[in-house]
């Protein structure tokens, strides 16, 4: 028996290396994407949030599908034009920057095709370890090569209290409003 888990280990590793040069994948380009979010305070006040060093990849599956994986790093977000609310927003009562360095998202696979038309993506969102399916509704797409020519817009709204960021409900709205605009970067020539 104890043969068989190195056995299994190296089959899967094999098959794991054959998907990879496989696939393809583009970076994101964090200079081009905007990401960021809004929060509402109980007093009507709109905070908004950006992550100014956006991160990850759109993977081209061998069929043709793609798969886009988002990570966005939680001790650089900054609400605009607060210093006391970017604290907040990095502190251990919302993302907890110290112990859940970044944010995941990691969208189920799809056609391409939904670039260009608009709709919604599915896809897992992972907040402080808390794993959620989430949707977020694509806007078609204005050329004909979305995320190269143009952005990927894309927006959706989550609800803080899922993911343990239920601290502050008095002052702070639970809905969260994520807004994307994502490029990928031009292959090296």
């Amino acid at each position: 028996m104890r043969g068989a888990l190195p056995a299994a280990l190296a089959l899967a590793l094999s098959g794991t290396l054959v998907f990879a040069t496989m696939a393809s994948a583009a970076d994101v380009d964090p200079v081009a994407s905007r990401i960021g979010f809004a929060l509402k305070t109980r007093w009507g006040q709109s905070l908004l949030g950006t992550f100014p060093d956006p991160r990850g990849e759109v993977i081209e599956l061998p069929d043709g599908r793609h798969q886009v994986h988002l990570q966005l790093a939680t001790g650089s977000v900054e609400i605009v034009g607060h210093p006391a609310y970017t604290r907040f927003t990095r502190g251990s009562g919302f993302f907890d920057a110290a112990d859940f360095p970044r944010i995941d998202f990691r969208s189920d696979v799809y056609d391409p095709a939904l670039l260009r038309h608009g709709g919604a993506l599915t896809g897992v969102l992972t907040i402080r370890n808390v794993h959620h399916r989430e949707v977020f509704t694509i806007s078609p797409a204005t050329c004909s090569a979305p995320a190269r020519d143009c952005d990927v817009v894309a927006s959706g709204t989550i609800r803080r209290g899922d993911y343990g960021m239920g601290t502050w409900n008095v002052a702070l709205s639970d809905q969260v409003r994520f807004t994307l605009r994502v490029r990928v970067r031009r292959p090296e020539a």
